[in-house]
C-alpha cells in the first residue's frame, strides 16, 4: 500500500490525516509551524482557529446541519473534538479554541499510523509512484510551496482577502449596559447584545468610514514568476479582492449607510429585556473559552489600524472601558482555480497522484474545510490501495460542495461556503406543491442523508 503525505496542520490535513490512518494507510503530516509560521497564526498548534471560533448552525435541516450530520456519520475527527470542546453559543457550535486544537493534537499523537513532521515543504514530487499527496497547506500556503504548486497547474494562483474578528476581555464589558439573548429566542441565551440607539449608530458609522486601514504587505502578495527570495515573494502587492462571505466591517460600510444593520449589526430578533423592543442596531459578542473569560465580535473581521480599532471600537455601547485581547487583522487567503484544476474527488487532473483540500481547494470556512479533509483522506486512502475512489453522491451536502468547485462557472469561480443554493433541488412538480421552505429543506436534508448513508455502505473503507 502506497504511503499518504499530507502537507497542513490546520483543519482539513489533520482530518484527512486521521481519517487515512483509521483505515490502515502509513500517512505522514508535515507542518511547517514552528519552523515557520505565518503572519495570522499565533502558535504551532494543530487545528488553530485564526478567525472565528464558530462551525455555524446546529438548527436542524439547515445546510451546515446536513454538512456537520453527514461528517459525524463518516466518523470525522475534527468535528469529534469540536463536540467534546464546545461552549455555548445558542443554535451554533461554537468551540474553545486551546481545547479543540489540545483534543485534535492528542488524537494524532496517540495514532500509531501518523508520523508528525515539523517541516517546511517546498517541493511536490509528481512522479513518485510509491505516495499519494494531500496538500492542505490553507490560506497561507508558502510562497515556496505556492511556486511549486503554479508549476504543477500551470495556472497563475488567485486570492481574495480574509479577515480575523477581534476579542474582547470579559471583565472589561459594561454589563449595565448589555444583554445576553439569542436572535428569536432560537437556543439559549448565550450571545451579549449591545445595543446602538440611531444617534449611537449614526456615530459608530462616521468614526467607522473614516477610520485609517492597513496598507496591503508585501507578503500579501501572489508569485507571479513563481519567483521566491528567502521565502518572500518578489511580485508587488495586488489590490484588495474580498471574499464577499466575510467583508471587513469597514468595507461593508462604505457600501451604504444601513447595510451595517442589515448584516452583522442587525438587530431583528434581539429584544432587548430592558425595553422589550428591538435595538436600531446591535453588536452581537459570542463566548470564546469554557472559561467564558473573552468574547468575539460576531463579524467584526476588519482591516483598520489597532489604534483606530481600539477608538472606533469603544464607541459600541458596554465597550467604552473594553480591554481587547486581540484585534482585527486581514491575511491573505490563497486557493487554486479548482473548475478547471480538479476532479470531483479533490484529484489534480493533470497529476491524479495529488489531490487538493481544504481552503486551497476553494472552499470556504471551518466546517467546509473539515468536511474536504475527511474526503480526501478517504479519497486518498482508496488510492493508495489501488482503487478507484467513487465521489460523493451529487445530492449530498458534500457532495454538493465539491460539485461546485469543480464545477463552478470559470470565469466567476469564488470560494463557497455550504447553501441550499449548491444543493440539488426539488423537482418542479413538488417545489410548486411544497410552498414552505422550511418543509423543502426538510426534504432535501433527508434525501441527502439518505443518499450519504448508501454512499458509506457501499464504499470499501
Amino acid at each position: 500500500m502506497k504511503t499518504i503525505h499530507v502537507i497542513g496542520g490546520g483543519l482539513a490535513g489533520p482530518e484527512a490525516a486521521l481519517q487515512a490512518a483509521s483505515f490502515g494507510c502509513d500517512v505522514v503530516l508535515s507542518e511547517m509551524r514552528p519552523v515557520r509560521s505565518t503572519e495570522a497564526h499565533q502558535t504551532s498548534d494543530f487545528a488553530e482557529l485564526v478567525c472565528s471560533n464558530s462551525l455555524k448552525s446546529e438548527s436542524e435541516n439547515t445546510a451546515p446541519w446536513l454538512l456537520k450530520q453527514e461528517m459525524r456519520r463518516a466518523g470525522s475527527f475534527l468535528l469529534r473534538a469540536a463536540d467534546a470542546s464546545a461552549v455555548p453559543a445558542g443554535h451554533a457550535l461554537a468551540v474553545d479554541r486551546i481545547e479543540f486544537s489540545r483534543r485534535v493534537a492528542e488524537l494524532i499523537a496517540a495514532h500509531p499510523k501518523i508520523e508528525v513532521r515539523r517541516e517546511e515543504v517546498t517541493h511536490l514530487d509528481e512522479t513518485d509512484a510509491d505516495t499519494i499527496t494531500i496538500l492542505a497547506s490553507g490560506p497561507l500556503t508558502s510562497s515556496p510551496l505556492a511556486a511549486e504548486l503554479q508549476r504543477l497547474t500551470g495556472e497563475e494562483q488567485l486570492a481574495f482577502y480574509d479577515s480575523i474578528s477581534p476579542i474582547v476581555d470579559a471583565s472589561s464589558i459594561d454589563m449595565e449596559k448589555v444583554y445576553f439573548a439569542a436572535r428569536w429566542d432560537k437556543g439559549t441565551a448565550d450571545y451579549i447584545n449591545c445595543p446602538f440607539t440611531k444617534e449611537e449608530y449614526e456615530t459608530f458609522m462616521d468614526a467607522l468610514t473614516a477610520a485609517e486601514t492597513v496598507e496591503a504587505k508585501a507578503w500579501e502578495a501572489l508569485p507571479t514568476d513563481g519567483s521566491v527570495t528567502d521565502g518572500s515573494v518578489t511580485a508587488a502587492p495586488v489590490a484588495m479582492n474580498y471574499f464577499e462571505g466575510c467583508l471587513p466591517i469597514e468595507e461593508t460600510a462604505r457600501r451604504g449607510r444601513d447595510t451595517l444593520r442589515f448584516g452583522p449589526m442587525k438587530p431583528a430578533g434581539l429584544t432587548n429585556p430592558k425595553t422589550g423592543r428591538w435595538p436600531y442596531a446591535a453588536v452581537q459578542l459570542r463566548q470564546e473559552n469554557l472559561r467564558a473569560d473573552s468574547y468575539n465580535l460576531v463579524g467584526f473581521q476588519n482591516h483598520l489600524k489597532f489604534g483606530e480599532q481600539a477608538r472606533v471600537l469603544r464607541l459600541i455601547p458596554g465597550l467604552e472601558h473594553a480591554t481587547f485581547l486581540r484585534y482585527g487583522q486581514i491575511h491573505r487567503n490563497t486557493y487554486i482555480h479548482a473548475p478547471s484544476l480538479l476532479t470531483e474527488t479533490l484529484q489534480l487532473r493533470a497529476h491524479p497522484g495529488i489531490l487538493i483540500a481544504g481552503q486551497l481547494s476553494g472552499v470556504e470556512g471551518y466546517t467546509e474545510s473539515i468536511a474536504s479533509g475527511l474526503l480526501a483522506g478517504r479519497y486518498a486512502t482508496a488510492l493508495a490501495r489501488g482503487e478507484s475512489p467513487t465521489p460523493a453522491p451529487r445530492i449530498t451536502g458534500n457532495g454538493s460542495l465539491i460539485h461546485y468547485i469543480t464545477h463552478a462557472d470559470h470565469k466567476k469561480f469564488q470560494p463557497a461556503n455550504i447553501t441550499f443554493d449548491l444543493l440539488v433541488p426539488l423537482e418542479e412538480e413538488l417545489r410548486k406543491k411544497i410552498r414552505d421552505k422550511k418543509e423543502r429543506h426538510r426534504i432535501q436534508c433527508e434525501r441527502a442523508l439518505d443518499a450519504w448513508d448508501a454512499w458509506l455502505a457501499a464504499s470499501s473503507l
